[in-house]
């Protein structure tokens, strides 16, 4: 199929899609509203409440958080399943509503077992197996329905749409770390033990490695908590596309006689072939890598260091979300207003300001300034806001149309797997740190000086990404998709 045909088919295919309102776009964004909260239970709460809390090392539970980073590839096969063929006459809504349904149920399955644990149950081998088969389901079901949702958003909105309707979902994305971080910190217990200890309820658990001695945190709190957040969750997922693709969808992009045999191996293949995606790879992996090795030990960071309770650590999301809400709406509006703001630009100046946060982290971390965590809050905020919505548009510019859906997985599955070595990577560098140097200070301002060197090599790799070039190589005419991918090589 040349590209001409391409154009022509997406040019019929914009006349059919119905305009995307912003009222729609908004229904749509709760979807990530949830996803937001959703990860405020898994790396916010649960990870506090397991490391600092519970004991156990930072390295088994950032293994455990970072499953669903691993299952990534997954990702990738559901979108090139979801270009290619329907499911019940869907193309997406399928994986989507598939994927949700498993987390709903792991994090039924998570509230239990960890609620024994927080009631003095010992950690055995069947405690140990059903955390891990719950976070797996959590793993499984975020990556079906990740790179399926981003695909549907690119299918519902017009092609001048979807700058917006990407922002705004972000923007929702971020809301959900804000609105979980308040509600979920006002439904966890809020009696404190001073250093040392810290009081749930009506006990008290001491701060050990491995397992409680005394009964610690309330266990039907904690329970209620993971079971109302997953009621709430996927009542909002299911909401939020109801009615977003019509049953029958016809595919857009059909396969023509010579791509036929390709297969997803070959896609990847030929996507790593191409210069611009190649670079563009290493600068996903490397920035999601290092931006979030802190997911897994900021709030355990506070504990430890600065003895925060959890009921302050776990409105850190709301702290950074609400920042960066506000950094996206006004990067958004002022790139609406000024065009050499663009994707690139903004994910520049994003990378540049979570650099300049992990300095801060870090010497708050080496020096004990308690005061520089609340600017570091904020910059946190804004460089996410930032760097998230020029990369997400920066996916979207480098996803060639008609296989949207198979690159939007590829670069699903880059960031997936970098987050998740990054988290897991936090926690295993805090530890080994600890282990030579017995001093939590030291050990988590390595982890955020580590962040910080990284975002400055992410920062030079981004500068060597030409989006406009692989753009015009997409509007060569009479060239086909596999021409296009290929060029560039070197």
């Amino acid at each position: 199929m040349t590209l001409e045909t391409t154009v022509s088919t997406q040019a019929n295919n914009e006349t059919e899609a119905p305009n995307l309102s912003i009222g729609r776009n908004l229904k749509i964004g709760l979807f990530h509203l949830a996803s937001g909260m959703a990860d405020v239970m898994a790396t916010g709460i649960w990870n506090r409440i397991m490391i600092s809390d519970l004991g156990f090392s930072a390295t088994s539970i950032g293994l455990l958080v970072s499953l669903r980073y691993f299952l990534a590839p997954l990702g990738v096969w559901a979108g090139r399943m979801s270009d290619e063929r329907t499911v019940f006459g869907f193309r997406r809504l399928f994986w989507v509503w598939f994927g949700r349904a498993l987390m709903v149920i792991s994090l039924l399955g998570l509230g239990v077992t960890t609620a024994s644990l927080a009631q003095g149950v010992e950690a055995s081998a069947l405690v140990w197996i059903v955390l891990t088969l719950s976070l797996l389901l959590f793993s499984l079901g975020n990556a079906l329905s990740g790179s399926t949702f981003l695909a549907l958003v690119y299918d519902r909105a017009p092609e001048r749409q979807r700058g917006r309707a990407v922002g705004l979902v972000w923007t929702f994305l971020l809301l959900g770390f804000s609105v979980g971080g308040i509600l979920f910190g006002v439904l966890l217990p809020s009696n404190h033990a001073p250093a040392g200890a810290l009081l749930f309820g009506m006990g008290q658990i001491a701060l050990r490695f491995g397992n409680p001695t005394i009964l610690g945190f309330s266990a039907a709190t904690l329970q209620n908590l993971f079971v109302i957040a997953a009621l709430l969750l996927g009542g909002l997922w299911f909401f939020s596309l109801l009615g977003e693709e019509r049953r029958g969808s016809k595919i857009v992009r059909e396969a023509q006689p010579d791509e036929r045999g390709t297969s997803l191996r070959g896609d990847l293949k030929l996507a790593w072939g191409n210069r611009q995606t190649r670079v563009f790879f290493w600068y996903l992996a490397l920035s999601m890598l290092f931006a979030f090795a802190q997911d897994l030990v900021l709030e355990p960071f506070a504990g430890d260091v600065f003895h925060m309770s959890a009921r302050i650590t776990t409105r850190f999301a709301a702290y950074w979300g609400s920042m960066a809400i506000l950094g996206t709406l006004v990067f958004l509006a002022l790139s609406r207003r000024y065009k050499r703001l663009t994707n690139t630009v903004m994910s520049v100046i994003g990378v540049a300001v979570l650099a300049l946060t992990f300095a801060l982290f870090a010497l708050s971390s080496l020096v004990e300034i308690r005061s520089l965590v609340t600017p570091g809050l904020i910059l946190l905020g804004i460089g996410l806001g930032a760097w998230n919505i020029g990369t997400l548009g920066m996916m979207m510019e480098m996803s060639p149309f008609g296989r949207a859906g198979t690159f939007l997985g590829f670069w699903t599955l880059v960031v997936t797997l970098a987050r998740g070595l990054g988290v897991s990577g936090g926690g295993i560098v805090r530890d080994i740190v600890l282990q030579v140097t017995g001093n939590l200070n030291v050990s988590y301002g390595a982890v955020f000086a580590l962040e910080m060197i990284g975002m400055v090599a992410a920062l030079w790799l981004l500068s060597q990404v030409k989006v406009r070039a692989f753009r015009s190589a997409q509007e060569t005419p009479t060239a086909d998709t596999a021409t296009i991918l290929a060029g560039s090589m070197d």
